[in-house]
C-alpha cells in the first residue's frame, strides 16, 4: 500500500443549476423560421421566433402525448406539434387543436424568461421560480453596435466535466504560466455581489509579443464572462472583447461559447481589418482551449491543496455558491466586497473595477 498523502474531497453532485441569466450564443441564429432543440438545465426545451421575431423558449415535450416540440414546426406565433398538431404559443398557451373545438383548460406548458443583449440570446434560470431582479440585467457592451468593431466571431463545444471547472479560472493566477506560457506580473480579483472580477497583467508572446498583455475580465452572474483585452499583434495594439459563457447540459457538462470581437485598426480597409481580426481571433481561442484539454483529464476536487502563490479559490468559491443557494439563505459575507492582490512585479496597476464600471 501507498504512504498516507492528502486525501482528496469531491462530494457528490447536487442535482440543481445556478440561479442567473445564461447565454445561448447569438439571437439571430434563433430567427430562421425553425424550432431549436435546447438540452440544457437536465431538461430538454425547445426555442422559436413567433412572427414579430421576438425569442420564445419552452419546455420541450408536448403534455398531450408527450411528443419533442423541437421536432414539430413554427406557424406564425405558434410552435406546433409534430404528433397530432396541436398549436402552442409562446406564452405556454395551447391556442388551437386541429381535430377538437374546445381546448382543455390545463393545455399549458412551461415558458422561461429570456432577455437579448449585445446580440446574444439569455435565458433565465432559477430552481425557485423567482424572476430575473433588474439589478442583474445583462450589461450592454456598446462596442457590439458600433462600426469601429467586428462582429462575434464565437465558437461552440461541449464540455464533458462541471461547470465548476470553468468558473475556478477567474481566481486562477498560477496556471497561466504553466498552461498558456503567459507569465503574470500582476494579478487581483474583485468579488461583489452577482459579480467576479479578475485582473490580470502579464505576458503572452501569443497574444502581446514583447508588450504586457492586460486583461480585465468580469463574471455577471453565475455563467456569462466577459474580458476586455489589451494586446499587441507586430506593431499594432490590438483591442479585444472575449465572451466566455456557459450553460450546463446536466451536472457533469455544459455547453461552452467562446467569442471575440476586436476593434477595426484606422488605416485598414475592411478586408484587411477582417485578416488582422480572424488571426487575433485564432491565437485566442488557441490560448483559451488549453484550458479545455486540462478540464478532460482533470479529477473534481473539493479541498484543493493550496500554497501562498495561489489565487483566492475558496473565497471564489464562497462567492459562487450564492448561485446555487436559496435566495433568502445567501450569507451576506458571500457577496460583500472583497479585494485580493499579487503583485509580482511591483508594478503600478490601473485601479481595480469591475468590466463596464465607471464607464
Amino acid at each position: 500500500m501507498p504512504a498516507n498523502g492528502y486525501k482528496i474531497e469531491s462530494r457528490p453532485l447536487e442535482a440543481r443549476y445556478a440561479r442567473g441569466w445564461h447565454c445561448l450564443g447569438l439571437a439571430g441564429d434563433y430567427r430562421d423560421g425553425k424550432p431549436h432543440r435546447l438540452n440544457i438545465f437536465g431538461r430538454r426545451l425547445a426555442a422559436f421566433a413567433d412572427s414579430t421575431g421576438a425569442i420564445r423558449i419552452v419546455d420541450g415535450f408536448c403534455p398531450h402525448m408527450g411528443a419533442d416540440l423541437s421536432t414539430g414546426t413554427v406557424q406564425g406565433d405558434h410552435l406546433v406539434c409534430p404528433f397530432h398538431g396541436w398549436q402552442w404559443a409562446g406564452d405556454g398557451a395551447c391556442k388551437s387543436i386541429p381535430y377538437c373545438k374546445r381546448v382543455p383548460p390545463k393545455a399549458r406548458i412551461g415558458t422561461w424568461d429570456v432577455c437579448e443583449q449585445n446580440g446574444l440570446l439569455f435565458v433565465w434560470h432559477d430552481p425557485e421560480g423567482r424572476p430575473a431582479p433588474p439589478e442583474v440585467a445583462i450589461p450592454r457592451i456598446e462596442a457590439c453596435f458600433s462600426p469601429e468593431w467586428s462582429a462575434w466571431a464565437i465558437d461552440k463545444m461541449v464540455v464533458d466535466t462541471n461547470c465548476r471547472e470553468l468558473v475556478d479560472n477567474i481566481a486562477d493566477m498560477a496556471h497561466f504560466g504553466t498552461v498558456h506560457g503567459a507569465p503574470v506580473d500582476y494579478f487581483a480579483n474583485l468579488f461583489e455581489a452577482h459579480k467576479a472580477t479578475q485582473l490580470m497583467i502579464g505576458r503572452s508572446a501569443r497574444l502581446s509579443g514583447d508588450a504586457r498583455l492586460t486583461a480585465l475580465s468580469t463574471y455577471f452572474g453565475p455563467a456569462y464572462h466577459i474580458t476586455e483585452m489589451t494586446g499587441r499583434m507586430g506593431d499594432q495594439e490590438i483591442h479585444s472583447i472575449l465572451l466566455n459563457c456557459h450553460v450546463p447540459i446536466d451536472v457533469n457538462s455544459f455547453e461552452l461559447r467562446y467569442g471575440v470581437l476586436v476593434k477595426k485598426i484606422p488605416g485598414l480597409d475592411d478586408e484587411q481589418n477582417r485578416a488582422v481580426a480572424q488571426a487575433y481571433v485564432e491565437q485566442a481561442r488557441a490560448a483559451f482551449y488549453e484550458d479545455v484539454v486540462i478540464w478532460d483529464s482533470k479529477v473534481r476536487i473539493d479541498n484543493p491543496l493550496l500554497c501562498e502563490g495561489d489565487g483566492p479559490l475558496y473565497q471564489m468559491r464562497d462567492w459562487y455558491q450564492q448561485f446555487y443557494t436559496d435566495v433568502e439563505r445567501v450569507r451576506p459575507a458571500s457577496v460583500a466586497r472583497r479585494e485580493f492582490e499579487m503583485n509580482l512585479a511591483g508594478i503600478a496597476p490601473p485601479p481595480l473595477r469591475h468590466v463596464f464600471e465607471g464607464e
